[in-house]
C-alpha cells in the first residue's frame, strides 16, 4: 500500500509551480504537500516558513522534515475549521490538489481569507479536454481510468480552462499569472518535450495538459514587484 501511494502522489520536484511562488514571501502554506519536496525548494530559495497539510501520516511524517510544520488529515476540513483561524500566509499552494475536492470553489473563497495582503494561491489543474480524453470517449469508447494523471481514478472535479477561470472567478480571485504545460501523450514520454510547438490557435487546448495559476483576491492590494 505504501509504494502505491507514493506512486499516484506528485513527490517530485516541481519547478513549474516553484516558479508562480514570488520572492520576498514570509510565509506559506502547502495544501497536499505529499513528502515536502515542492515545500523544500520553496523554503530554501525564498526562506519563507513553510506549513503543509497531508492526508497521508507516512508522508506527512517526511513532510515535517523537510518542512517548518505539517498538519496530518484533510485539507478541506482543517482549511475550513479552526486550525488556521489566526494564521494567514502570503502565498497558499494547491499543486494538484483542488480536483480531489469535493467542493473546491468553497475551498479556494477560505483560502482568500487566510491570505495576507497582497497574498496568492498558486495551483495546479488538469485539462480534461486534452485530446487523450477525446480519444479514448470517441475512438475507444470509455473513460481511461488511471493511478495518476489528468485521468486520475481519485479526481471528483474536472476542468477545462474556461472551468479554471470560472472557478477563481467565482471564488473571488484574479488570475494574475498563467502558465501551461503540453503533451502530445497524456502519460510520460519523451515526444512530450515537443508538443509546444504544435500547441497552434485552435488547436492549443487539446494539447494543454495542465494549467498552473497565479491568482490574488479581487480587490486585494497587490504589494508584490
Amino acid at each position: 500500500m505504501t509504494d502505491a501511494r507514493f506512486l499516484r502522489s506528485y513527490t517530485s520536484p516541481r519547478p513549474d509551480i516553484e516558479a508562480l511562488v514570488p520572492d520576498g514571501v514570509h510565509t506559506v502554506l502547502d495544501v497536499g504537500c505529499s513528502t515536502g519536496v515542492l515545500g523544500a525548494a520553496i523554503k530554501d530559495r525564498t526562506g519563507a516558513k513553510v506549513i503543509g497539510i497531508e492526508l497521508d501520516a507516512e508522508m506527512a511524517a517526511t513532510a515535517a522534515s523537510r518542512l517548518d510544520q505539517v498538519h496530518v488529515g484533510d485539507a478541506a476540513a482543517l482549511l475550513m475549521g479552526d486550525t488556521f483561524r489566526d494564521q494567514r500566509f502570503d502565498v497558499i499552494v494547491f499543486a494538484d490538489v483542488l480536483e480531489h475536492l469535493v467542493d473546491p470553489w468553497e475551498v479556494l473563497r477560505r483560502a482568500g481569507e487566510l491570505l495576507t495582503d497582497g497574498g496568492c494561491v498558486v495551483t495546479s489543474l488538469p485539462n480534461v479536454r486534452h485530446v487523450s480524453t477525446l480519444f479514448h470517449l470517441a475512438v475507444l469508447g470509455h473513460w481511461p481510468y488511471r493511478d495518476r494523471g489528468i485521468h486520475d481514478r481519485t479526481h471528483l472535479r474536472f476542468f477545462t480552462l474556461r472551468n479554471v477561470r470560472e472557478l477563481f472567478q467565482q471564488a473571488g480571485f484574479r488570475i494574475e499569472r498563467m502558465n501551461t504545460n503540453y503533451r502530445l501523450r497524456e502519460r510520460p514520454k519523451r515526444i512530450n518535450r515537443i508538443a509546444k510547438w504544435f500547441a497552434f490557435p485552435g488547436i492549443r487546448g487539446f494539447l494543454a495538459y495542465q494549467y498552473l495559476v497565479r491568482a490574488v483576491c479581487m480587490g486585494s492590494q497587490d504589494r508584490r514587484s
